[in-house]
């Protein structure tokens, strides 16, 4: 009866595990392979030795729109090393289309890819709550920071926003610790598939 009951629990006990599995602070992140808006695969494990930055978005959310208009996340991507640094959007939205990404990454005039994740597996794995939510990976494929953009939710700091993603890449090039390595991410809840 003992090994029928220990498969019985582990059976029970698996799918809380796998639920349980957002990329924490300080572990390594959770793998993945997804397709571009051009078709593109990009695997997290490419990546390694590089600082890797995800950025969970949708187009359609007013902080998202917010922060492309202020080029807040291209201007973050622009001040560092592209050579040391990977830059990757995620589209977890249900309604989400290559398309749509494609058309949104043209009239941003934005150079990195928008991962596609309609599914909203990569998205769920990860815990991403929000768009924006951030996350940055260092060189060893482990997670550093977690949360939001910026500490200016409402966008209403005429000076002195601390962007969160710049300070943790930066440190991270440094090789020193990252500063604040969670926060509370903001803005409109993804869209996952219900």
């Amino acid at each position: 009866m003992k090994p029928f009951f220990t498969a019985v629990a582990l059976a029970v006990m698996l799918p809380v595990a796998a639920l349980a599995a957002d990329a924490q602070v300080g572990q390594p992140a959770p793998a993945f392979t997804l397709k571009d808006e051009s078709g593109k695969e990009h695997s997290l494990s490419q990546y390694k030795g590089k600082v890797v930055v995800l950025e969970w978005t949708n187009p359609d959310c007013p902080f998202v729109k917010r922060h492309y208009t202020a080029d807040t996340m291209q201007k973050t991507f622009a001040g560092v090393d592209a050579k040391k640094v990977v830059w990757l959007a995620v589209d977890s939205t249900a309604s989400n289309t290559p398309e749509k990404s494609a058309a949104w990454r043209k009239t941003e005039g934005f150079s990195y890819p928008v991962l596609q994740d309609a599914s909203g597996t990569v998205g769920k794995t990860y815990g991403a709550k929000t768009t924006p939510h951030m996350y940055v990976i260092d060189e060893q494929g482990v997670v550093r920071y977690a949360g939001a953009i910026d500490d200016d939710p409402r966008g209403s700091k005429k000076e002195g926003t601390t962007n969160h993603v710049k300070t943790a890449v930066d440190a991270l090039l440094s090789g020193k610790p990252v500063p604040a390595s969670t926060t509370e991410p903001y803005g409109c809840s993804v869209k996952y598939k219900s």
